[in-house]
């Protein structure tokens, strides 16, 4: 090639020798990304992440939902994969997202708990963490969340803006809490929302975080970007505009309704407000939800760019029970055992749904066991980004693109839970094992389930294999870090030096 360009004289040549250095890069290129499977076009797809909070397994129409339906959760469904076998990072909200974040699961993440800080905010990531969105802005993307962070305080390292070139919503997951808030965050300047001074209802915040995460789009297409849409909706307190709660009334069967903080020094600073129609609430909220989901990827159609956006759907974690919600009712968590803040399958196993039109084959399924913390590397290897070190996930690529012989497995997920006494729960293969009460009664036996054979964890096979058990037991002992600040006291959950 070099002697080549050497013999190249006058325009001519150099015109020819331009074409034949170009032809030769262009070769390459598209070499790359055959050995990645995929197709010969730009390969640096948008990706949009909308992270419900709160809902369940069960709580999809495509999934046997049956007291309301979520028309364009299924019509993601059928235009891109549904994974039967994902787990959320955490059961409860901050570790959960941290693990998203970080490509770590809770053994290793930096936030291990819902820990406040007051006036307003959660214990932040450190700034040396791993982080997704950083890792994308190195690839060029610009970056945006809208909703609920709950990883960091205004102003400290882990504020959204030292992650986001865009933020719009609650900076504290505890504030997060209420849909019709007294203030918002629109980057770093915290907005009043005079329409609900007081203890008025002028102004549904989801509405607002929705306009502006549209707007977010729209002034991005003809760039690369990463929308993050951790939405409040369908967490607790229960509220939803009339326009919503109407549509159910008279269709679901009411419970009880819900007494709650509707005045005094705490209002709409964390405690949830009273809500006489709980189930309606709930209804209302979840077709909302999925009215927005529909309305993000109508967008992606008017602007040309569906076809070149990758969209993924999930949940933090599993139905919760607060506020007056009634996930029995709705069997939210589509008979797995547990709710939120419980390591059983009903408390951290959710819905995933990932869309990608000409990549992922439309209407498939993936029983592929995966978490949170795989994310990272998946976008990383899809956006060609060097994989942050001391990260815990794997790429999920290969299954995307349908290549499952190339798709890695995990040796075991790993989850802990700092509150109830203590939580540990470690699934490897076919086989998991849960522990409770790890503090306060270190010596307690784990229990012992096979998720193929009882997916329902109702049959405790410790007494049965024992050999299993111990090895699981073992697994649990070595796969976390020590954190000074989530720290499990007994030195049998410390990791072996």
């Amino acid at each position: 090639m070099i002697s080549y360009a050497r013999n190249c004289t006058g325009l001519i040549g150099l015109i020819l020798c331009a074409v034949f250095l170009w032809s030769l890069l262009g070769i390459r290129l598209i070499h790359a990304d055959d050995s990645l499977g995929i197709s010969n076009r730009d390969k640096s797809p948008n990706i949009i992440f909308i992270l419900a909070d709160d809902l369940g397994y069960g709580d999809l129409s495509s999934t046997g939902q049956k007291y309301f339906k979520t028309p364009n959760l299924d019509r993601m469904a059928e235009q891109g994969m549904f994974f039967s076998q994902h787990y959320s990072g955490s059961t409860v909200c901050a570790p959960s997202r941290s693990c998203l974040i970080t490509g770590q699961h809770t053994g290793h993440t930096p936030i291990r708990g819902n820990k406040e800080i007051l006036p307003e905010g959660q214990h932040p990531l450190p700034e040396a963490a791993p982080s997704l969105p950083i890792t994308l802005s190195k690839a060029g993307y610009v970056t945006g969340a809208f909703g609920k962070w709950g990883l960091g305080f205004p102003g400290s390292e882990g504020d959204p803006m030292k992650h986001f070139d865009r933020f719009y919503g609650y900076n504290c997951q505890r504030i997060g809490h209420h849909y019709y808030p007294h203030a918002i965050w629109d980057n770093d300047q915290q907005v009043e929302l005079a329409p609900n001074a007081g203890s008025a209802k002028g102004v549904y915040a989801p509405t607002l975080i929705h306009d502006q995460t549209l707007q977010f789009i729209e002034d991005n297409r003809d760039r690369r970007f990463f929308c993050y849409v951790p939405t409040v909706i369908p967490h607790a307190e229960l509220a939803a505009p009339e326009a919503y709660m109407k549509q159910f009334r008279g269709a679901i069967e009411e419970g009880l309704p819900y007494e709650g903080y509707d005045e005094g020094v705490d209002f709409r600073n964390g405690p949830y407000q009273s809500q006489p129609e709980p189930r309606v609430a709930f209804a209302a909220m979840v077709s909302l939800l999925d009215q927005q989901v529909g309305e993000i990827l109508d967008l992606l159609e008017k602007l040309g760019i569906s076809d070149n956006t990758l969209v993924v759907f999930s949940s933090d974690n599993g139905p919760h029970q607060e506020g007056g919600a009634d996930p029995e009712f709705f069997r939210s968590n589509a008979g797995f055992r547990g709710y939120k803040r419980d390591l059983y399958e009903g408390g951290i196993r959710v819905p995933l749904i990932v869309c990608w039109p000409g990549e992922i084959e439309n209407g498939s399924r993936s029983d592929h066991i995966s978490a949170f913390w795989d994310f990272l590397p998946t976008f990383a290897e899809i956006v060609g980004e060097v994989v942050p070190e001391g990260i815990d996930g794997i790429s999920l690529l290969p299954t995307l693109l349908g290549e499952d012989d190339k798709q890695i497995k995990h040796d075991y997920l790993y989850w802990e839970f700092h509150e109830r006494g203590g939580r540990i729960a470690l699934r490897q293969g076919d086989w998991k094992a849960v522990k409770y009460d790890v503090l306060e009664n270190p010596d307690r036996p784990a229990e012992l389930y096979n998720l193929v054979a009882d997916p329902g964890e109702k049959v405790n096979l410790a007494n049965s294999y024992p050999e299993i058990l111990s090895r699981l037991e073992s697994l649990m002992k070595s796969a976390r870090t020590e954190s000074d600040v989530f720290t499990f006291q007994h030195k049998q959950y410390n990791a072996e030096k």
